[in-house]
């Protein structure tokens, strides 16, 4: 078993890496929804067996690709925090592929199946590497390969409109990819390394020059374009609407989450002990940036007529809440953060699992077209209303948890005004849950609706993210635990900024 786990860091690459081409080269549906779903499993497993380690209070042996010497070669090092982010995305990605079986065979043509299975796999890959890279370049790396293949999946959407929003995401993300390689040269060329951990040592020793601190600019801002920070945003809402449910689904629960890891990494690891008084002013800065995007996000999504945009405009206001959870910079605020990270994964992957059934059996998600649904669709709209209740924040439910610890950093920062402003941001995301509501159990349909109850093997991986929101929001540990020990590590390794 030692010998598993000693290699357990690279093969959460290698497997789902291999799989991809492997699954073009067999060309057959089944086989490759077969391959996918086996490799989101194994990298579960992987996953759960490294963070259990981990919290059992071992350590990772840190994996030396090819066993080069950390300063010329890539190293793979597992921690508390990317063991928290790995095992979140397997997770997401092992309860998608299941359901992506059905969706997939009516959203997408046949014929390209295996493409489309291919790209979710190196998709996949990509924000895996991206979470247990010790390499800065190789952050770039797996970037590139997530956002490529993202841009393909995006495409694949069957409304026109899906090949203009894929290409506005490819604009914006090649902007922010750009930024991050800009500043990660600029590293380079003052260190002479891309190690992470040799330039979190070496970068305090040029801290001063006018390269070290562009380097900070450029990778944090092109961070936020990735991440979707107001006013970063404009690629996000076209892109979750017009994608397939899947994809829908898989990148909204992952893409901005690891985009928001490499942020917490690169302001507390990076450069938190170098640059203190730059990102004491970045974070001053962007605590606005945040509370805009609540309330912009917020109110954007009650004036929506398609319930996927308004569960896209409504992701805008919870990346909100995580970046609020990081300007407050204390061990509540961060650790707030990163459990919203963790549960508005499960809470949002779940609600669009939930469009997909809808598309499914009603070729819509608009508001008008779910007007008395829930009579038709009883279990699908419940789900709907447990995973709104989370969004919404309501006790026993993970959303709450997260608030909760939101309203303690605000606290612990003496800044009380907060606690007035994420109630009022609560109350408008009862505001636009309810109106969906309202349509699906009380509105009368234009037309009688001729439908069924979406099939088990929707509901089946829907009601598994959705039943976590209430299974994480009663019983806290042991993910909360490792929130909080990964805020711990953060603000230890670079001190409280």
């Amino acid at each position: 078993m030692s010998n598993i786990i000693e290699h357990l860091p690279v093969l959460q690459i290698v497997v789902p890496l291999v799989a991809a081409p492997t699954i073009v080269l067999f060309r057959n549906s089944t086989l490759s929804w077969i391959l996918a779903v086996l490799a989101s499993w194994f990298c579960l497993f992987g996953s759960i067996t490294m963070l259990n380690q981990i919290n059992g209070g071992g350590e990772i042996p840190t994996y030396l690709i090819g066993g080069w010497d950390p300063h010329v070669g890539i190293v793979y090092q597992v921690d508390i925090a990317n063991a928290f982010i790995l095992t979140l995305l397997s997770g997401i990605s092992a309860v998608v592929f299941v359901y992506a079986r059905t969706s997939v065979r009516d959203e997408i043509p046949e014929a390209k199946h295996h493409y489309f299975y291919a790209a979710l796999l190196l998709c996949f890959t990509g924000l895996m590497g991206m979470a247990i890279t010790g390499d800065a370049f190789n952050i770039f790396v797996f970037l590139e390969i997530s956002s490529l293949s993202g841009y393909a999946l995006i495409a694949m959407g069957r409304n026109p409109k899906a090949l203009t929003a894929a290409y506005r995401y490819l604009i914006m993300g090649t902007l922010g990819g750009t930024f991050i390689l800009l500043g990660i040269g600029f590293l380079y060329m003052m260190t002479g390394t891309l190690n992470l951990e040799e330039l979190s040592h070496a970068v305090p020793h040029y801290a001063e020059t006018s390269v070290v601190r562009a380097a900070f600019a450029f990778i944090t801002v092109g961070t936020c374009i990735k991440l979707a920070l107001f006013p970063l945003h404009m690629w996000l809402p076209n892109c979750y609407t017009y994608a397939p449910s899947v994809v829908s689904a898989f990148l909204s629960a992952t893409a901005t989450k690891v985009s928001f890891y490499v942020l917490l990494r690169a302001m507390f690891m990076l450069f938190g002990a170098a640059l203190i008084a730059q990102a004491k002013i970045f974070l001053s800065f962007v605590i606005f940036l945040a509370l805009i995007g609540i309330f912009m996000g917020s109110l954007k999504a009650i004036g929506q007529d398609d319930v996927k945009r308004l569960l896209a405009y409504s992701s805008i206001a919870q990346i909100g809440y995580m970046v609020l959870g990081l300007s407050l910079d204390n061990a509540d605020g961060l650790t707030g953060a990163i459990i919203h990270l963790f549960n508005h994964a499960l809470t949002k992957g779940g609600l669009f699992l939930v469009m997909g059934c809808f598309m499914y059996r009603l070729n819509s998600t608009k508001i008008k077209d779910l007007a008395g649904i829930g009579k038709k669709m009883p279990l699908t709209m419940l789900a709907f209303t447990i995973g709104g209740l989370s969004l919404i924040g309501v006790p026993l439910t993970a959303g709450f948890i997260s608030k909760w610890y939101l309203a303690m950093g605000a606290l612990q920062a003496g800044m009380w005004w907060l606690l007035v402003l994420i109630l009022l941001a609560s109350l408008l995301a009862v505001v636009y849950i309810f109106r969906v509501l309202e349509a699906a159990y009380f509105g009368t349909p234009e037309k009688e609706h001729d439908v069924e109850e979406a099939p088990f093997s929707l509901l089946f991986p829907t009601y598994v993210l959705i039943g976590s929101t209430i299974f994480f929001g009663i019983w806290t540990e042991p993910m909360l635990g490792a929130a909080r020990k990964s805020a711990e590590l953060f603000l230890s390794s670079g001190g409280a900024l």
